[in-house]
């Protein structure tokens, strides 16, 4: 019974984490203003007639706060990047000087800053929104087990601990994010 409480637990807190890792994720894709490689690691490239992470085809750096470099290792695959990065719709106007390919990383507007927060604000949401689900899976199976009454209540209230610390957690993550877009 021990056993199956624990693993119970050890469950939720691995939903949990997952929920703040992949918060992490998306905050890592919303620019803040700052040129950042992984601005463009979303982006695939037809590379051999099949679809490529662009990490995989090329070294990308930032020279300065407003530039991106893509250094292709193939010379040939400079156009098929421009058009991947086009397509991945990410707002940039990429280049190319025959070496490699330069995307200058235009600076936010107030209103596309305010975007940018509403979008953080959402992703965080959501992520509490699945930690919330986390606790109520968590205690549905406590509830399931035939646990007695203090234990049971203990359980729950562990559940509630752990979910109280990821929301804040993700509380934390957005204070941070909303920060880093809202300076100029």
């Amino acid at each position: 019974m021990e056993e199956e409480v624990k693993f119970v637990l050890d469950t939720a807190k691995e939903a949990m984490k997952e929920a703040l890792d992949h918060l992490d994720r998306k905050l890592r894709n919303i620019r803040a203003g700052k040129a950042s490689p992984q601005m463009v690691h979303s982006v695939m490239v037809e590379y051999y007639g099949s679809p490529t992470p662009l990490t995989q085809v090329a070294n990308i750096n930032t020279p300065d706060g407003m530039t991106i470099s893509i250094q292709p290792w193939e010379k040939g695959i400079i156009p098929d990047i421009e058009r991947a990065i086009q397509q991945a719709n990410l707002g940039f106007n990429p280049m190319n000087n025959g070496e490699s390919v330069i995307i200058n990383v235009p600076p936010l507007t107030e209103e596309r800053r305010k975007e940018l927060v509403k979008q953080v604000r959402a992703e965080a949401e959501e992520s509490k929104i699945a930690i919330r689900n986390d606790r109520r899976n968590a205690n549905e199976e406590l509830k399931k087990m035939e646990l007695t009454e203090d234990l049971e209540k203990d359980m729950l209230d562990e559940v509630q601990k752990l979910t109280d610390k990821h929301i804040a957690l993700v509380d934390e993550a957005l204070k941070v994010k909303e920060d880093e877009v809202m300076t100029v």
